[in-house]
Parts: structure tokens; C-alpha cells; sequence
């Protein structure tokens, strides 16, 4: 598994758990990298993300809603949130990272860690928000 993939996995894994156990971030990281080791670059590709999510939730929940039709954010799946999150987060943040990647990556991530149709509702809103958000990427 590539590294970046791993890294958005762990950054998966620990915005859920921010979520749903309701501890503080410090702690919760702090645990998570001690029971999952990884390189340091995975790790610091997880961070930014991580960092970035918690740093733009209020910008990232607002464009979600904006390109979802018929969601109450807070009745969303909290996978699919956080997914969601990320991949905006990517698409909006991370100029680095073409959008065709970030859109895959989590589509995939959504099929393995989420429900059925998760993929392809992840798929259908970071497509929407990557074509009708003023994004200045190189693609």
C-alpha cells in the first residue's frame, strides 16, 4: 500500500475517533501513534491533514453542504463526514495533490471502511465540489 494511502487512513482513523470519543486531540493522537507506528512521512502527510481538517471544519462542513442535496450534516455517517472532510480538505488546501487523486483515494477509502454506496456518494459530492469550487490546482 503506497504511503499517502496509509497516511490518509491513519488521518481517517483519528478525526473518527475525535468524533466519537469526545477525549482531547493531544491524547487521542498521542495514543493512536503509539499503537499504530508508521515512517515519519506517513505520519506527517497524516498530521496534515489531520491539522488541516480540525483547522478548516467550519469552511470544509459549509462546502459539503453546499454540493450535498438533501443532507443534514449532522445525521451523515461519520465516516462519510470525515472522508468528505478530508477529500475537501485536499481539494480545497493542498495544491500539491492533483484532484483525480484526491477524489480516488477517498472513494476508496469509503469502500473499505464505510458502507455500500459510500464510494460512490463520496465520489458524486469531492466531483461536485472539485468543479464548481473556485479551485487554482494543477491538475
Amino acid at each position: 500500500m503506497r504511503k499517502r494511502t496509509i497516511a490518509r487512513e491513519c488521518a481517517l482513523k483519528v478525526l473518527y475517533q475525535l468524533e466519537v470519543v469526545k477525549e482531547d486531540f493531544d491524547s487521542i493522537r498521542e495514543q493512536f501513534w503509539e499503537h499504530n507506528p508508521v515512517d515519519a512521512e506517513v505520519q506527517a502527510f497524516a498530521e496534515r491533514i489531520i491539522q488541516g481538517v480540525l483547522a478548516q471544519t467550519k469552511i470544509l462542513d459549509e462546502t459539503i453542504v453546499r454540493h450535498t442535496e438533501n443532507w443534514d450534516l449532522s445525521r451523515m455517517a461519520i465516516l462519510d463526514k470525515n472522508i468528505l472532510r478530508s477529500g475537501a480538505y485536499e481539494l480545497l488546501f493542498m495544491p500539491d495533490i492533483p484532484p483525480k487523486v484526491t477524489i480516488n483515494e477517498s472513494v476508496n477509502i469509503a469502500k473499505k471502511y464505510s458502507q455500500e454506496d459510500s464510494g460512490k456518494f463520496v465520489n458524486g459530492v469531492l466531483d461536485h465540489i472539485n468543479h464548481h469550487e473556485n479551485i487554482t490546482k494543477n491538475s
